[in-house]
Protein backbone atom coordinates (compact mmCIF):
# COMPACT_ATOMS: atom_id res chain seq x y z
CA UNK A 1 0.00 0.00 0.00
CA UNK A 2 2.92 2.71 0.11
CA UNK A 3 3.29 2.60 -3.33
CA UNK A 4 0.30 3.47 -6.04
CA UNK A 5 0.70 3.92 -9.84
CA UNK A 6 -1.11 4.71 -12.79
CA UNK A 7 0.50 4.00 -16.23
CA UNK A 8 0.01 4.61 -19.91
CA UNK A 9 2.38 2.37 -22.09
CA UNK A 10 4.20 -0.65 -22.76
CA UNK A 11 7.38 -1.92 -20.93
CA UNK A 12 8.70 -4.46 -23.76
CA UNK A 13 11.12 -5.69 -21.53
CA UNK A 14 9.26 -5.96 -18.62
CA UNK A 15 9.49 -10.19 -18.84
CA UNK A 16 13.53 -10.18 -18.54
CA UNK A 17 13.25 -7.06 -15.59
CA UNK A 18 10.67 -9.25 -13.89
CA UNK A 19 13.13 -12.50 -13.88
CA UNK A 20 15.71 -10.38 -12.61
CA UNK A 21 13.46 -9.20 -9.90
CA UNK A 22 12.20 -12.48 -8.82
CA UNK A 23 15.73 -13.31 -8.58
CA UNK A 24 16.25 -10.68 -5.74
CA UNK A 25 13.00 -11.70 -3.82
CA UNK A 26 9.99 -9.65 -5.31
CA UNK A 27 6.91 -11.43 -5.35
CA UNK A 28 4.29 -10.66 -8.26
CA UNK A 29 0.33 -11.37 -7.77
CA UNK A 30 0.43 -10.54 -11.52
CA UNK A 31 1.85 -10.73 -15.21
CA UNK A 32 1.65 -7.28 -16.16
CA UNK A 33 4.15 -4.53 -16.98
CA UNK A 34 2.68 -2.41 -14.72
CA UNK A 35 3.65 -4.20 -11.24
CA UNK A 36 7.18 -5.01 -12.93
CA UNK A 37 7.41 -0.50 -12.45
CA UNK A 38 6.32 -0.71 -9.16
CA UNK A 39 8.69 -3.15 -8.18
CA UNK A 40 11.13 -1.97 -9.99
CA UNK A 41 11.03 1.60 -8.52
CA UNK A 42 11.08 -0.34 -5.28
CA UNK A 43 13.83 -1.93 -5.84
CA UNK A 44 15.82 1.01 -7.66
CA UNK A 45 14.50 4.46 -7.10
CA UNK A 46 14.17 7.21 -9.79
CA UNK A 47 16.81 5.34 -11.59
CA UNK A 48 14.33 2.85 -12.13
CA UNK A 49 13.64 4.19 -15.50
CA UNK A 50 17.55 3.87 -17.34
CA UNK A 51 16.46 0.42 -16.80
CA UNK A 52 12.94 0.16 -19.29
CA UNK A 53 12.68 -0.37 -23.05
CA UNK A 54 9.80 0.90 -23.84
CA UNK A 55 7.05 3.77 -23.97
CA UNK A 56 5.42 5.38 -21.32
CA UNK A 57 3.62 7.85 -19.07
CA UNK A 58 3.72 6.96 -15.66
CA UNK A 59 3.10 8.62 -12.04
CA UNK A 60 3.92 6.72 -9.07
CA UNK A 61 2.66 7.99 -5.70
CA UNK A 62 5.24 7.02 -3.26
CA UNK A 63 3.71 7.61 0.47
CA UNK A 64 6.48 6.83 3.01
CA UNK A 65 8.03 9.59 1.69
CA UNK A 66 5.21 11.76 0.51
CA UNK A 67 6.57 12.43 -2.96
CA UNK A 68 4.95 12.00 -6.79
CA UNK A 69 7.40 10.30 -9.61
CA UNK A 70 6.75 10.63 -12.94
CA UNK A 71 8.28 9.88 -16.26
CA UNK A 72 7.76 9.76 -19.65
CA UNK A 73 9.68 7.75 -22.26
CA UNK A 74 13.06 8.67 -23.91
CA UNK A 75 10.95 10.40 -27.28
CA UNK A 76 7.88 11.31 -25.88
CA UNK A 77 5.24 8.74 -27.69
CA UNK A 78 3.48 8.76 -25.01
CA UNK A 79 1.96 12.37 -23.71
CA UNK A 80 2.14 13.33 -20.27
CA UNK A 81 0.77 16.79 -19.83
CA UNK A 82 0.61 18.89 -16.30
CA UNK A 83 -0.35 22.27 -14.49
CA UNK A 84 -0.14 23.87 -11.12
CA UNK A 85 -2.82 25.72 -9.85
CA UNK A 86 -3.55 27.15 -6.25
CA UNK A 87 -1.00 24.80 -4.95
CA UNK A 88 -2.57 21.73 -6.71
CA UNK A 89 -0.66 19.52 -9.02
CA UNK A 90 -2.75 17.82 -12.25
CA UNK A 91 -1.62 15.51 -14.36
CA UNK A 92 -2.94 13.96 -17.21
CA UNK A 93 -2.39 11.91 -20.73
CA UNK A 94 -4.85 14.45 -22.47
CA UNK A 95 -4.69 18.22 -22.36
CA UNK A 96 -8.70 17.96 -21.90
CA UNK A 97 -8.96 15.98 -19.34
CA UNK A 98 -6.97 18.96 -17.32
CA UNK A 99 -9.74 21.15 -18.92
CA UNK A 100 -12.50 19.57 -17.26
CA UNK A 101 -11.21 21.01 -14.18
CA UNK A 102 -12.93 24.22 -13.79
CA UNK A 103 -9.97 25.95 -11.62
CA UNK A 104 -8.27 25.41 -14.42
CA UNK A 105 -8.42 28.08 -17.80
CA UNK A 106 -8.97 27.37 -21.15
CA UNK A 107 -6.25 30.02 -23.21
CA UNK A 108 -4.18 30.15 -25.67
CA UNK A 109 -0.27 30.23 -25.02
CA UNK A 110 0.64 32.59 -27.84
CA UNK A 111 4.69 31.81 -28.03
CA UNK A 112 3.67 27.79 -28.21
CA UNK A 113 1.23 28.78 -30.95
CA UNK A 114 3.88 31.06 -32.93
CA UNK A 115 6.02 27.60 -32.23
CA UNK A 116 3.71 25.24 -33.54
CA UNK A 117 3.22 27.54 -36.84
CA UNK A 118 7.10 26.97 -37.35
CA UNK A 119 7.72 23.76 -36.63
CA UNK A 120 4.50 21.86 -36.86
CA UNK A 121 5.34 21.60 -32.77
CA UNK A 122 5.42 23.20 -29.84
CA UNK A 123 9.03 22.82 -27.73
CA UNK A 124 8.10 20.90 -24.46
CA UNK A 125 7.53 21.82 -21.71
CA UNK A 126 5.10 24.66 -23.81
CA UNK A 127 1.99 23.49 -25.52
CA UNK A 128 -0.44 25.69 -26.95
CA UNK A 129 -2.52 26.03 -23.94
CA UNK A 130 -1.63 28.87 -21.56
CA UNK A 131 -0.32 27.26 -17.95
CA UNK A 132 -0.76 23.86 -18.99
CA UNK A 133 2.73 21.79 -19.37
CA UNK A 134 4.19 18.57 -20.91
CA UNK A 135 6.73 16.82 -19.44
CA UNK A 136 10.07 16.55 -21.64
CA UNK A 137 10.70 13.74 -23.41
CA UNK A 138 13.56 11.48 -21.91
CA UNK A 139 12.97 13.25 -18.38
CA UNK A 140 11.36 12.70 -14.83
CA UNK A 141 9.98 14.81 -12.10
CA UNK A 142 9.57 14.88 -8.87
CA UNK A 143 6.79 16.46 -6.96
CA UNK A 144 7.66 16.78 -3.12
CA UNK A 145 6.63 19.76 -0.80
CA UNK A 146 4.85 21.78 -3.33
CA UNK A 147 8.25 21.93 -5.23
CA UNK A 148 8.63 20.36 -9.06
CA UNK A 149 11.81 18.96 -10.40
CA UNK A 150 12.24 17.87 -13.24
CA UNK A 151 15.61 15.66 -13.96
CA UNK A 152 16.60 14.33 -17.55
CA UNK A 153 17.17 10.66 -17.61
CA UNK A 154 18.80 10.35 -21.23
CA UNK A 155 19.91 12.83 -24.16
CA UNK A 156 20.32 11.91 -27.40
CA UNK A 157 24.36 12.21 -28.21
CA UNK A 158 24.06 13.95 -31.78
CA UNK A 159 27.63 15.19 -31.64
CA UNK A 160 29.05 11.79 -30.62
CA UNK A 161 30.91 9.72 -33.16
CA UNK A 162 30.10 6.10 -33.36
CA UNK A 163 33.20 3.94 -33.54
CA UNK A 164 32.93 1.19 -35.82
CA UNK A 165 36.65 0.02 -35.52
CA UNK A 166 37.55 -2.45 -38.45
CA UNK A 167 33.40 -3.89 -38.93
CA UNK A 168 32.94 -4.28 -42.46
CA UNK A 169 29.58 -2.98 -44.49
CA UNK A 170 28.26 -6.54 -43.96
CA UNK A 171 28.68 -6.89 -40.81
CA UNK A 172 27.16 -3.51 -39.47
CA UNK A 173 24.45 -4.71 -42.24
CA UNK A 174 24.04 -7.78 -40.24
CA UNK A 175 24.04 -6.08 -36.37
CA UNK A 176 21.21 -3.41 -38.07
CA UNK A 177 19.03 -6.93 -39.15
CA UNK A 178 20.07 -8.18 -35.90
CA UNK A 179 18.50 -4.95 -33.97
CA UNK A 180 15.64 -4.61 -36.05
CA UNK A 181 14.74 -8.32 -35.63
CA UNK A 182 14.93 -7.96 -31.74
CA UNK A 183 13.29 -4.56 -31.77
CA UNK A 184 10.23 -6.32 -33.06
CA UNK A 185 10.12 -9.69 -31.42
CA UNK A 186 10.32 -7.71 -28.27
CA UNK A 187 7.33 -5.39 -29.31
CA UNK A 188 4.87 -8.30 -30.42
CA UNK A 189 4.89 -9.30 -26.53
CA UNK A 190 1.00 -8.47 -26.10
CA UNK A 191 -1.92 -9.37 -24.20
CA UNK A 192 -4.19 -8.42 -27.87
CA UNK A 193 -3.40 -9.43 -31.63
CA UNK A 194 -0.32 -7.67 -32.67
CA UNK A 195 -0.93 -6.18 -35.92
CA UNK A 196 0.79 -4.21 -38.80
CA UNK A 197 0.50 -0.80 -41.35
CA UNK A 198 1.78 -1.90 -44.73
CA UNK A 199 2.35 1.01 -46.90
CA UNK A 200 3.93 -0.74 -49.72
CA UNK A 201 7.02 1.03 -49.25
CA UNK A 202 10.18 -0.43 -47.66
CA UNK A 203 10.47 0.76 -44.19
CA UNK A 204 6.49 -1.04 -43.11
CA UNK A 205 7.64 -4.18 -45.81
CA UNK A 206 10.38 -4.92 -44.02
CA UNK A 207 8.76 -4.37 -40.27
CA UNK A 208 5.69 -6.57 -41.01
CA UNK A 209 8.33 -8.81 -42.93
CA UNK A 210 10.33 -9.22 -39.34
CA UNK A 211 6.76 -9.41 -37.62
CA UNK A 212 5.94 -12.69 -39.76
CA UNK A 213 9.08 -14.25 -39.19
CA UNK A 214 9.22 -13.54 -35.14
CA UNK A 215 5.23 -14.09 -35.03
CA UNK A 216 6.20 -17.40 -36.64
CA UNK A 217 2.36 -17.25 -38.21
CA UNK A 218 0.36 -15.10 -40.69
CA UNK A 219 -0.21 -11.74 -39.39
CA UNK A 220 -2.72 -9.13 -40.33
CA UNK A 221 -1.84 -5.79 -42.06
CA UNK A 222 -3.86 -2.82 -43.29
CA UNK A 223 -2.85 -0.03 -45.40
CA UNK A 224 -4.67 3.01 -46.92
CA UNK A 225 -5.82 3.63 -50.60
CA UNK A 226 -5.98 6.66 -52.36
CA UNK A 227 -8.63 8.16 -55.23
CA UNK A 228 -5.91 10.22 -56.43
CA UNK A 229 -3.60 8.21 -58.47
CA UNK A 230 -0.77 10.23 -58.12
CA UNK A 231 -0.04 9.34 -54.40
CA UNK A 232 -1.51 5.69 -54.74
CA UNK A 233 0.70 3.24 -53.68
CA UNK A 234 -2.20 0.50 -53.28
CA UNK A 235 -0.19 -2.03 -56.19
CA UNK A 236 2.92 -2.14 -54.45
CA UNK A 237 0.59 -2.70 -50.58
CA UNK A 238 -0.72 -5.95 -52.67
CA UNK A 239 2.50 -7.27 -53.71
CA UNK A 240 3.80 -6.81 -50.48
CA UNK A 241 0.93 -8.38 -48.86
CA UNK A 242 1.04 -11.19 -51.44
CA UNK A 243 4.94 -11.75 -50.93
CA UNK A 244 4.70 -12.08 -46.86
CA UNK A 245 1.74 -13.78 -46.77
CA UNK A 246 -0.32 -11.22 -44.85
CA UNK A 247 -4.38 -11.42 -44.02
CA UNK A 248 -4.58 -7.75 -45.66
CA UNK A 249 -7.36 -5.00 -45.12
CA UNK A 250 -7.23 -1.75 -46.56
CA UNK A 251 -9.35 1.25 -46.66
CA UNK A 252 -9.94 4.15 -49.32
CA UNK A 253 -9.50 7.62 -48.60
CA UNK A 254 -11.53 10.26 -50.81
CA UNK A 255 -11.08 14.13 -50.64
CA UNK A 256 -14.33 14.14 -48.53
CA UNK A 257 -13.34 11.39 -46.02
CA UNK A 258 -10.49 14.02 -44.90
CA UNK A 259 -12.68 16.59 -44.70
CA UNK A 260 -14.89 14.38 -42.59
CA UNK A 261 -12.61 13.46 -39.97
CA UNK A 262 -10.50 16.53 -40.14
CA UNK A 263 -12.31 17.88 -36.66
CA UNK A 264 -12.26 14.81 -35.17
CA UNK A 265 -8.55 14.34 -36.20
CA UNK A 266 -7.79 18.13 -34.18
CA UNK A 267 -9.53 17.03 -30.93
CA UNK A 268 -7.77 14.01 -30.66
CA UNK A 269 -4.02 15.98 -31.61
CA UNK A 270 -5.48 19.18 -29.57
CA UNK A 271 -3.63 21.96 -31.27
CA UNK A 272 -3.97 23.25 -34.73
CA UNK A 273 -2.66 21.03 -37.23
CA UNK A 274 -0.95 22.88 -40.53
CA UNK A 275 -1.36 19.59 -42.86
CA UNK A 276 -3.99 16.59 -44.01
CA UNK A 277 -1.77 13.88 -43.62
CA UNK A 278 -3.07 13.25 -39.82
CA UNK A 279 -6.73 12.40 -41.28
CA UNK A 280 -6.01 9.22 -43.72
CA UNK A 281 -3.66 8.20 -40.37
CA UNK A 282 -6.48 8.11 -37.86
CA UNK A 283 -8.75 6.58 -41.09
CA UNK A 284 -6.23 3.94 -41.40
CA UNK A 285 -5.92 3.80 -37.23
CA UNK A 286 -9.95 3.27 -37.42
CA UNK A 287 -9.54 0.66 -39.13
CA UNK A 288 -7.60 -1.28 -37.52
CA UNK A 289 -9.48 -0.60 -34.05
CA UNK A 290 -12.84 -1.66 -35.89
CA UNK A 291 -10.82 -4.82 -36.68
CA UNK A 292 -10.54 -5.78 -33.32
CA UNK A 293 -6.37 -4.22 -32.85
CA UNK A 294 -5.24 -1.95 -30.36
CA UNK A 295 -1.71 -2.31 -31.35
CA UNK A 296 0.26 -2.21 -34.45
CA UNK A 297 3.58 -2.23 -35.81
CA UNK A 298 5.15 0.46 -38.47
CA UNK A 299 7.66 1.93 -40.58
CA UNK A 300 7.38 5.52 -38.62
CA UNK A 301 10.72 6.93 -38.05
CA UNK A 302 12.35 5.20 -40.21
CA UNK A 303 12.73 8.07 -42.96
CA UNK A 304 14.41 10.28 -40.00
CA UNK A 305 16.92 7.49 -38.89
CA UNK A 306 18.11 6.07 -42.69
CA UNK A 307 17.80 9.30 -44.47
CA UNK A 308 14.58 8.63 -46.47
CA UNK A 309 13.03 12.21 -46.78
CA UNK A 310 14.28 14.24 -49.70
CA UNK A 311 15.39 17.31 -46.99
CA UNK A 312 18.84 15.29 -46.50
CA UNK A 313 18.98 15.27 -50.23
CA UNK A 314 18.28 18.37 -50.41
CA UNK A 315 20.62 19.89 -47.53
CA UNK A 316 23.21 17.90 -49.13
CA UNK A 317 22.86 19.75 -52.63
CA UNK A 318 22.48 22.85 -50.89
CA UNK A 319 26.17 22.47 -48.98
CA UNK A 320 27.79 21.51 -52.46
CA UNK A 321 25.95 24.65 -53.83
CA UNK A 322 27.22 26.70 -51.31
CA UNK A 323 30.78 26.06 -52.06
CA UNK A 324 30.62 27.31 -55.32
CA UNK A 325 27.51 29.85 -54.73
CA UNK A 326 28.25 31.51 -58.66
CA UNK A 327 27.94 28.53 -59.83
CA UNK A 328 24.73 28.25 -62.73
CA UNK A 329 24.74 24.27 -62.65
CA UNK A 330 24.86 23.19 -59.27
CA UNK A 331 21.94 24.88 -58.14
CA UNK A 332 20.33 22.58 -61.21
CA UNK A 333 20.13 19.32 -58.85
CA UNK A 334 17.54 21.29 -56.60
CA UNK A 335 15.26 20.93 -59.88
CA UNK A 336 16.33 17.47 -60.90
CA UNK A 337 15.12 16.53 -56.61
CA UNK A 338 11.76 18.40 -57.07
CA UNK A 339 10.57 17.74 -60.55
CA UNK A 340 6.74 17.37 -59.00
CA UNK A 341 7.17 21.10 -57.90
CA UNK A 342 6.50 23.30 -60.48
CA UNK A 343 7.07 26.61 -58.59
CA UNK A 344 11.08 25.47 -57.99
CA UNK A 345 11.21 24.50 -61.99
CA UNK A 346 10.05 28.28 -62.66
CA UNK A 347 11.97 30.37 -60.35
CA UNK A 348 14.97 31.99 -60.77
CA UNK A 349 18.66 31.04 -59.61
CA UNK A 350 18.80 33.59 -57.28
CA UNK A 351 15.07 33.50 -55.74
CA UNK A 352 16.21 29.81 -55.24
CA UNK A 353 19.55 31.13 -53.71
CA UNK A 354 17.86 33.17 -51.36
CA UNK A 355 15.15 30.47 -50.68
CA UNK A 356 17.68 27.55 -49.85
CA UNK A 357 19.97 30.32 -47.77
CA UNK A 358 22.86 29.20 -49.95
CA UNK A 359 25.21 31.40 -48.53
CA UNK A 360 28.51 30.99 -46.25
CA UNK A 361 26.56 32.60 -43.58
CA UNK A 362 24.17 29.96 -43.17
CA UNK A 363 26.12 26.97 -44.13
CA UNK A 364 27.82 27.05 -40.99
CA UNK A 365 24.48 27.72 -39.12
CA UNK A 366 23.22 25.10 -37.02
CA UNK A 367 19.56 24.81 -38.31
CA UNK A 368 20.44 25.38 -42.29
CA UNK A 369 19.43 21.96 -43.14
CA UNK A 370 15.59 23.00 -41.51
CA UNK A 371 15.45 26.57 -42.13
CA UNK A 372 13.83 27.04 -45.59
CA UNK A 373 10.82 24.83 -44.28
CA UNK A 374 10.18 26.53 -41.16
CA UNK A 375 10.56 30.03 -43.11
CA UNK A 376 7.62 28.78 -45.64
CA UNK A 377 5.70 27.00 -42.81
CA UNK A 378 6.13 30.73 -41.09
CA UNK A 379 3.99 32.04 -43.62
CA UNK A 380 0.81 30.89 -42.53
CA UNK A 381 1.35 33.60 -39.22
CA UNK A 382 0.13 35.81 -41.79
CA UNK A 383 -3.70 35.31 -41.38
CA UNK A 384 -3.19 35.73 -37.54
CA UNK A 385 -5.44 38.30 -36.22
CA UNK A 386 -4.19 41.53 -36.31
CA UNK A 387 -3.73 41.59 -32.31
CA UNK A 388 -2.04 38.24 -31.88
CA UNK A 389 0.49 39.50 -34.75
CA UNK A 390 1.03 42.49 -32.75
CA UNK A 391 1.67 40.79 -29.38
CA UNK A 392 4.41 38.25 -31.31
CA UNK A 393 6.24 40.72 -33.13
CA UNK A 394 9.23 40.28 -30.78
CA UNK A 395 9.25 36.20 -30.83
CA UNK A 396 11.40 34.49 -32.68
CA UNK A 397 10.83 30.80 -32.40
CA UNK A 398 13.94 29.38 -34.19
CA UNK A 399 15.71 31.15 -31.04
CA UNK A 400 14.20 29.34 -28.56
CA UNK A 401 16.11 26.24 -29.98
CA UNK A 402 19.26 27.52 -29.02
Amino acid sequence: DALAITFNGEIFNYIELRNELIAKGHRFTSSSDTEVLLHLYQEEGERCVERLNGQWAFAIWDAARQRLFLSRDRFGVRPLYYTCLDGEFLFASEIKALLTCPQVPCAIDLIGLDQLFTFWATIPPRTVFRGINQLPPGCSMVVHDEQITITPYWTLDLAGQIEHGSATDSQLAEELFELLQDATRIRLRADVPVGAYLSGGIDSTVVAALARKSAGHRIKTFSITFEASDIDESRFQHEASAFLGTSHSSIRCRHEDIVGVFSDVIWHTEQPILRTAPAPLYLLSRLAHDSGFKVVLSGEGADELFGGYDIFKETKIRQFWGRRPASRWRPLLLKRLYPYLPNIQRQSLEYLKHFFHVTPQALSGPFFSHLPRWELTARTKQFFSVSTQAELAEADAVSSLL
